[in-house]
């Protein structure tokens, strides 16, 4: 089992979390933030990977810290269970459509972290969370974790079901990245090392 367990103590948040990547996709999320706890849980459900999250920050400020801090969190995590990397598909694409909005995620597991963010958001939040934090949160997680990643919002009108598909979109590419391909032997890179 790809497990790890990260915990991050901070002046402004503190972080635990427990995840598997073989998962089914139960969870056990509480952030203090509504709507990041929602897409957590989507996030944990469509990737199979299981997750155990508890933050608790100054939500007083605003929710930056929070949801940054956790993403940095989450990183490690995803890092740390990944181990050598030996095997894995290392690269995922997935476009969900989410009613009137679509967005497609592509990412590699190549140890060199980049962020595309084109997601246009036209609200400033969303349920009880700043829009602007989820481009935020996805920088966290790869720079962290040393994903190469691109999240491109197609179109859509509706913020919520825009940042649902972000999420999902994310999950099922990361599922299907950190996903064991039986006929890959050892790394998958000509380089050695990921």
């Amino acid at each position: 089992m790809r497990n790890a367990e990260i915990e991050r103590k901070t002046g402004e948040t503190e972080i635990k979390i427990s995840l598997n990547l073989d998962g089914k996709g139960i969870y056990s999320i509480n952030t203090g933030i509504g709507f990041f706890n929602h897409m957590l849980e989507l996030f944990s459900k469509h990737s199979l990977i299981d997750l155990d999250i508890k933050a608790s920050g100054d939500l007083d400020v605003d929710c930056h810290h929070s949801v940054e801090d956790t993403g940095i969190a989450l990183g490690l995590a995803i890092k740390d269970a990944l181990g050598d990397k030996k095997s894995i598909n290392r690269y995922g694409s997935f476009t969900v459509p989410m009613d009137e909005s679509l967005v497609k995620t592509d990412l590699d597991l190549s140890g060199r972290p980049f962020l595309v963010f084109n997601v246009d958001f036209t609200k400033g939040t969303i349920g009880d969370m700043d829009a602007e934090a989820i481009e935020e949160f996805m920088m966290a997680i790869c720079t962290n974790a040393g994903i190469t990643l691109h999240i491109n919002a197609m179109y859509g009108s509706n913020n919520h079901h825009m940042a649902e598909a972000v999420f999902k979109s994310f999950a099922r590419a990361l599922r299907n990245a950190v996903s064991i391909d039986s006929r890959t032997d050892g790394i998958p890179s000509t380089k050695g090392i990921l």
